[in-house]
């Protein structure tokens, strides 16, 4: 989800600060002490980029261990968006530390060649490598049809490869780890660093694995999406806002990495059982769908904050779909039809053609018991089609939505290119990037 500043709570303002503080925390303690006499001031800049570049490594752990504090915050999308660039962010810090030293500082690098050379000075090769391939695979795993399992593992152990050789190369190397606070400093750093792989890999799995489901229902839909209903066999779910997600492993323990994210798409006034709405667009999905009654499973959730709970004061709302982005929406309308909401809804709903409509059965009777008007738009429309016709422009918008309507929270979900170019002709009409909610998530 897009979140912008107007719509920014209070404990978000506080993780961006201890955000900051994390990333200067390093810098507060190496120039607290003693300055290394004959040091240029270039050579203590290219220490600032590496020392910068791990502290930002380190909070990608931080990013990626779905703490809920964090992530009810911003909702796990914006973390996950977050984690991306900020890790982006930190490889062109290490590799601005690397080039200053090459450049004027060449011999300092001392031996290139790694059979021969300082082991310590190894090390930042080894990381500088790892966190490279981490944002190269990361970034074009689908141009280099990597799956996304394999991607994963991958991930995972370049990941630890790279912070852990990045650490072997701080205490190697020793110039900031000889006065007692700058090793407890360093210390702080490593334990805390093991103590979340810890908590990510077993203590929290370990707590999700006490909890199984049992899915009961597989009931195939329109547009090849498939509804999973799943109960508890222990503990229900904590309670849920409409339109979150939950984190799906299915006949596998979470131990494993082979999980996926999907929208609740039952109601919370439905609980304690809990509904995926599923379509088919990579391995795990197309597996799932395929998924018989009895089949065990475990669920991490809610996440995510893409419901119309956050506004609770709006006159109504606009929700934008495409394909199986309409689940979300689902979850959000129905939410309103079991708590009586009678504030107006407009929802443009795109699809190839009329069979790929999920949910119209649905639509159809929840446009008739509440405030509610559906708008569907189809590429590849039957030769009796009445309704709208081709992709989500301005002009289309502009047709279905009056200016009354703008200051209303938009939501959006669907293929990345189609929620883009709405988002950017919903700007041009004047609607407020605060009003804009999308969902980010891709995962195939």
């Amino acid at each position: 989800m897009i979140f912008t500043s107007s719509r920014l709570p209070v404990r978000a303002t506080v993780w961006v600060l201890l955000a900051a503080l994390a990333l200067a925390l390093p810098f507060i303690v190496i120039l607290g002490g003693e300055r290394a006499a004959g040091r240029e001031l270039l050579w203590d800049f290219s220490m600032g980029l590496g020392f910068g570049a791990l502290a930002a490594a380190g909070l990608q752990f931080v990013l990626t261990a779905r703490f809920r504090p964090v992530t009810r915050a911003y909702g796990m999308d914006i973390v996950y968006l977050f984690h991306r660039y900020f890790a982006i962010g930190a490889v062109a810090l290490m590799l601005g530390h690397f080039a200053i030293l090459y450049i004027w500082f060449e011999d300092a690098l001392g031996d290139l060649n790694p059979l021969t050379a300082a082991w310590e000075l190894t090390s930042a090769r080894v990381a500088l490598g790892a966190f490279v391939l981490l944002v190269i695979t990361s970034e074009f795993r689908k141009t280099l049809r990597i799956p996304y399992e394999l991607w994963r593992y991958g991930h995972i152990v370049l990941a630890v490869i790279a912070f852990g050789a990045a650490i072997a190369h701080i205490i190697g190397v020793g110039h900031f780890t000889g006065e007692a606070d700058k090793r407890i400093l360093w210390l702080g750093v490593t334990v805390s660093w093991l103590l979340i792989l810890v908590w990510t890999r077993l203590i929290h799995p370990f707590s999700i694995w006490r909890n199984p489901w049992r899915l009961v229902e597989n009931i195939p839909r329109h547009g090849g999406v498939h509804s999973l209903v799943f109960e508890p066999l222990g503990k229900p779910m904590k309670p849920w806002k409409p339109g979150q997600f939950a984190w799906l492993w299915l006949d596998t323990p979470p131990f494993s990495i082979r999980q996926h994210p999907f929208t609740i798409s039952t109601p919370p006034e439905q609980g304690p059982r809990v509904t995926f709405s599923i379509k088919p667009l990579g391995d795990f999905t197309a597996g799932a769908i395929h998924a018989p009654p009895g089949t065990r499973a475990y669920l991490d959730g809610p996440y995510g904050a893409f419901s119309i709970d956050n506004d609770p004061e709006a006159e109504g709302f606009v929700m934008i779909a495409g394909g199986v982005g309409i689940t979300p929406m689902m979850s959000n309308l129905h939410a309103m039809a079991e708590r009586g909401d009678t504030r107006q809804v407009v929802l443009i709903y795109a699809n190839p053609d009329w069979d790929d409509v999920t949910f119209r059965d649905e639509l159809e009777w929840l446009e008739k018991s509440q405030n509610l008007t559906v708008v569907h738009v189809l590429d590849d429309p039957p030769e009796d089609w009445q309704g709208e016709t081709g992709k989500v422009d301005r002009a289309l918008l502009e047709h279905h939505l009056p200016e009354a309507t703008h200051h209303w929270p938009h939501f959006l979900c669907g293929p990345g290119p189609m929620t883009q170019a709405v988002k950017t002709a919903l700007l041009d009409m004047g609607v407020p990037l605060r009003a804009i909610d999308s969902e980010v998530f891709d995962f195939v």
